[in-house]
Protein backbone atom coordinates (compact mmCIF):
# COMPACT_ATOMS: atom_id res chain seq x y z
CA UNK A 1 0.00 0.00 0.00
CA UNK A 2 1.13 3.31 -1.45
CA UNK A 3 1.22 6.43 1.21
CA UNK A 4 0.33 9.45 0.14
CA UNK A 5 3.36 12.38 -0.48
CA UNK A 6 3.29 14.70 2.81
CA UNK A 7 1.51 17.79 1.58
CA UNK A 8 3.80 20.50 3.09
CA UNK A 9 0.91 23.16 4.58
CA UNK A 10 -1.19 19.86 6.39
CA UNK A 11 -0.53 20.92 9.91
CA UNK A 12 -2.59 20.30 12.73
CA UNK A 13 -4.69 23.58 13.43
CA UNK A 14 -2.56 24.52 16.03
CA UNK A 15 0.65 24.61 14.15
CA UNK A 16 -0.85 26.88 11.78
CA UNK A 17 -0.40 29.94 12.73
CA UNK A 18 3.36 28.96 13.57
CA UNK A 19 3.70 27.08 10.23
CA UNK A 20 2.98 30.32 8.07
CA UNK A 21 4.67 32.30 10.60
CA UNK A 22 8.01 30.45 9.63
CA UNK A 23 7.56 30.58 6.30
CA UNK A 24 7.35 33.94 6.20
CA UNK A 25 10.80 34.34 8.36
CA UNK A 26 12.51 31.78 6.06
CA UNK A 27 10.97 32.90 2.46
CA UNK A 28 10.45 29.36 1.72
CA UNK A 29 8.30 26.22 3.39
CA UNK A 30 9.87 24.07 6.43
CA UNK A 31 9.42 20.56 6.00
CA UNK A 32 9.62 18.95 9.93
CA UNK A 33 8.23 21.85 11.39
CA UNK A 34 9.24 20.03 14.96
CA UNK A 35 13.09 21.18 14.47
CA UNK A 36 11.89 24.57 14.45
CA UNK A 37 9.42 24.14 17.22
CA UNK A 38 12.74 22.74 19.04
CA UNK A 39 14.16 26.32 17.69
CA UNK A 40 11.87 28.58 20.10
CA UNK A 41 12.14 25.75 23.51
CA UNK A 42 13.85 27.48 25.95
CA UNK A 43 15.24 26.00 28.97
CA UNK A 44 13.24 26.86 31.29
CA UNK A 45 10.40 24.41 29.81
CA UNK A 46 12.18 21.76 31.27
CA UNK A 47 11.25 19.37 28.18
CA UNK A 48 13.27 15.91 27.14
CA UNK A 49 13.03 13.67 24.55
CA UNK A 50 11.93 9.84 24.76
CA UNK A 51 15.55 9.58 25.52
CA UNK A 52 15.82 11.56 28.49
CA UNK A 53 17.95 14.42 26.74
CA UNK A 54 16.86 17.88 27.32
CA UNK A 55 15.01 19.69 24.40
CA UNK A 56 16.05 23.18 24.27
CA UNK A 57 17.15 25.61 21.67
CA UNK A 58 20.96 25.48 23.34
CA UNK A 59 22.08 22.70 20.28
CA UNK A 60 20.61 24.39 17.70
CA UNK A 61 22.30 27.41 18.86
CA UNK A 62 25.34 25.94 18.64
CA UNK A 63 25.50 24.64 15.11
CA UNK A 64 23.54 27.60 13.80
CA UNK A 65 26.52 29.54 14.90
CA UNK A 66 29.04 27.50 13.21
CA UNK A 67 26.93 27.43 9.75
CA UNK A 68 26.37 31.51 10.25
CA UNK A 69 30.39 31.66 10.37
CA UNK A 70 31.11 29.39 7.51
CA UNK A 71 28.17 30.83 4.88
CA UNK A 72 29.49 34.22 6.26
CA UNK A 73 33.06 33.72 5.97
CA UNK A 74 32.84 31.93 2.01
CA UNK A 75 31.26 35.02 1.47
CA UNK A 76 33.96 37.79 2.69
CA UNK A 77 36.64 34.91 1.22
CA UNK A 78 34.90 35.63 -2.75
CA UNK A 79 34.05 39.26 -2.13
CA UNK A 80 37.59 40.06 -0.68
CA UNK A 81 40.24 38.41 -2.85
CA UNK A 82 43.02 40.22 -1.45
CA UNK A 83 41.72 40.47 1.98
CA UNK A 84 44.57 38.44 4.49
CA UNK A 85 43.42 36.36 7.52
CA UNK A 86 43.17 38.99 10.01
CA UNK A 87 40.83 41.51 7.48
CA UNK A 88 38.56 38.53 6.88
CA UNK A 89 39.03 37.35 10.55
CA UNK A 90 37.82 41.34 11.40
CA UNK A 91 34.89 41.94 9.07
CA UNK A 92 33.31 38.70 9.82
CA UNK A 93 33.33 39.56 13.50
CA UNK A 94 31.85 42.64 12.77
CA UNK A 95 29.29 40.63 10.78
CA UNK A 96 28.56 38.10 13.46
CA UNK A 97 28.75 40.52 16.37
CA UNK A 98 26.08 39.52 19.52
CA UNK A 99 24.78 43.14 18.95
CA UNK A 100 24.53 42.66 14.94
CA UNK A 101 22.62 38.96 15.69
CA UNK A 102 20.55 41.09 18.62
CA UNK A 103 19.07 42.98 15.81
CA UNK A 104 18.58 40.78 13.37
CA UNK A 105 16.72 38.65 16.06
CA UNK A 106 14.29 41.53 16.84
CA UNK A 107 13.83 42.41 12.94
CA UNK A 108 12.37 39.12 12.52
CA UNK A 109 10.21 39.32 15.48
CA UNK A 110 11.40 35.78 16.75
CA UNK A 111 10.68 35.93 20.20
CA UNK A 112 6.69 35.60 19.85
CA UNK A 113 7.38 31.97 19.10
CA UNK A 114 9.91 31.67 22.14
CA UNK A 115 8.06 29.45 24.73
CA UNK A 116 8.77 29.64 27.57
CA UNK A 117 8.09 29.76 31.63
CA UNK A 118 10.18 32.94 31.98
CA UNK A 119 8.28 36.31 31.75
CA UNK A 120 9.66 37.77 28.24
CA UNK A 121 9.97 41.07 29.83
CA UNK A 122 12.46 39.25 31.89
CA UNK A 123 14.88 38.15 29.16
CA UNK A 124 18.18 39.83 28.30
CA UNK A 125 19.10 40.83 24.86
CA UNK A 126 20.76 38.39 23.87
CA UNK A 127 17.98 36.24 23.53
CA UNK A 128 16.99 37.10 19.86
CA UNK A 129 20.41 36.58 18.73
CA UNK A 130 20.34 33.27 20.45
CA UNK A 131 17.18 32.09 18.71
CA UNK A 132 18.59 33.62 15.55
CA UNK A 133 21.13 31.13 15.60
CA UNK A 134 19.10 27.96 16.98
CA UNK A 135 17.26 29.22 13.44
CA UNK A 136 19.70 28.79 11.17
CA UNK A 137 20.87 25.51 12.52
CA UNK A 138 17.29 23.75 12.34
CA UNK A 139 17.28 25.00 8.70
CA UNK A 140 20.39 23.49 8.19
CA UNK A 141 18.82 20.18 9.88
CA UNK A 142 15.27 20.70 7.65
CA UNK A 143 16.44 21.57 4.65
CA UNK A 144 20.25 21.45 4.27
CA UNK A 145 23.28 23.82 3.55
CA UNK A 146 21.90 24.98 0.26
CA UNK A 147 18.52 26.70 1.76
CA UNK A 148 20.94 27.66 4.98
CA UNK A 149 23.17 29.66 2.65
CA UNK A 150 20.18 30.88 0.77
CA UNK A 151 18.10 32.28 3.81
CA UNK A 152 20.94 33.70 5.19
CA UNK A 153 22.46 35.64 2.22
CA UNK A 154 18.49 37.13 2.48
CA UNK A 155 18.36 37.65 5.49
CA UNK A 156 21.80 38.97 6.53
CA UNK A 157 24.30 39.38 3.93
CA UNK A 158 21.74 41.36 1.00
CA UNK A 159 20.45 44.14 3.53
CA UNK A 160 22.77 44.17 6.12
CA UNK A 161 26.26 43.69 4.95
CA UNK A 162 28.10 46.39 2.57
CA UNK A 163 32.20 45.85 2.82
CA UNK A 164 33.25 49.83 2.54
CA UNK A 165 30.95 50.45 5.14
CA UNK A 166 31.85 47.83 7.59
CA UNK A 167 35.70 48.68 6.87
CA UNK A 168 35.37 51.42 9.01
CA UNK A 169 32.00 51.20 11.02
CA UNK A 170 30.91 52.23 14.06
CA UNK A 171 29.07 49.86 15.79
CA UNK A 172 27.19 51.85 17.88
CA UNK A 173 27.70 55.74 18.39
CA UNK A 174 25.72 55.59 21.59
CA UNK A 175 28.09 52.89 23.10
CA UNK A 176 31.05 54.86 21.88
CA UNK A 177 29.95 58.07 23.45
CA UNK A 178 28.49 56.75 26.73
CA UNK A 179 32.14 54.77 27.14
CA UNK A 180 33.75 58.46 26.29
CA UNK A 181 31.52 60.38 29.23
CA UNK A 182 32.65 57.61 31.18
CA UNK A 183 35.79 57.81 31.02
CA UNK A 184 35.40 61.34 30.79
CA UNK A 185 33.53 61.32 33.90
CA UNK A 186 30.53 63.58 32.61
CA UNK A 187 27.33 62.56 33.23
CA UNK A 188 24.81 62.24 30.03
CA UNK A 189 20.87 61.90 30.14
CA UNK A 190 18.24 60.75 27.22
CA UNK A 191 15.21 62.41 27.32
CA UNK A 192 13.24 60.58 25.33
CA UNK A 193 9.44 61.53 24.89
CA UNK A 194 6.79 60.46 22.36
CA UNK A 195 6.53 63.08 19.27
CA UNK A 196 4.11 62.08 16.88
CA UNK A 197 3.10 65.55 15.36
CA UNK A 198 1.21 65.54 11.97
CA UNK A 199 2.99 61.93 11.02
CA UNK A 200 0.82 59.18 10.51
CA UNK A 201 3.55 56.66 12.68
CA UNK A 202 4.24 57.61 16.27
CA UNK A 203 7.55 59.21 16.56
CA UNK A 204 9.72 59.36 19.53
CA UNK A 205 12.13 62.90 19.97
CA UNK A 206 15.32 62.77 22.62
CA UNK A 207 17.39 65.52 23.88
CA UNK A 208 20.69 64.22 24.68
CA UNK A 209 22.59 65.82 27.52
CA UNK A 210 26.37 65.88 28.52
CA UNK A 211 27.74 67.59 31.49
CA UNK A 212 24.10 69.47 31.85
CA UNK A 213 24.14 70.98 28.48
CA UNK A 214 21.87 69.60 25.36
CA UNK A 215 24.47 68.13 22.72
CA UNK A 216 21.98 66.97 20.25
CA UNK A 217 17.88 66.32 19.50
CA UNK A 218 16.57 63.94 17.10
CA UNK A 219 13.64 62.06 16.07
CA UNK A 220 12.83 58.52 14.74
CA UNK A 221 9.84 55.74 14.93
CA UNK A 222 11.40 53.97 18.00
CA UNK A 223 13.51 54.82 21.28
CA UNK A 224 16.37 53.02 19.70
CA UNK A 225 16.46 54.89 16.92
CA UNK A 226 16.07 58.13 18.06
CA UNK A 227 19.05 57.80 20.86
CA UNK A 228 20.96 56.38 18.00
CA UNK A 229 20.52 59.23 15.84
CA UNK A 230 20.98 61.89 18.29
CA UNK A 231 24.24 59.75 19.83
CA UNK A 232 25.95 60.01 16.03
CA UNK A 233 25.08 64.00 15.62
CA UNK A 234 26.16 64.15 19.12
CA UNK A 235 29.58 62.15 18.46
CA UNK A 236 30.24 64.53 15.10
CA UNK A 237 30.04 67.69 17.22
CA UNK A 238 32.56 66.52 19.78
CA UNK A 239 34.94 63.97 17.54
CA UNK A 240 37.81 66.31 17.78
CA UNK A 241 37.41 65.84 21.95
CA UNK A 242 36.57 62.42 21.58
CA UNK A 243 39.36 61.02 19.02
CA UNK A 244 42.02 62.69 21.07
Amino acid sequence: MKFAPKIFNSHPKEDGDFFLGIKRILGFKPKDLQIYKRAFLHRSMNKKDVDGNPMNYERLEFLGDAMLGTIISKHLYNQVPEGDEGYLTKMRSKIVSRKHLNELGKDLGLLQYVESRIPRSHFGDNIHGNVFEALVGAIYLDRGYRYCEKFIMDRVVEPYVDIEQLEGKVISYKSLLIEWCQKQKKPFNYNVYEDTGKDELKHFAVKLSIDGRVMAKARATSKKKAEEKASKRAYYALQDKIDN
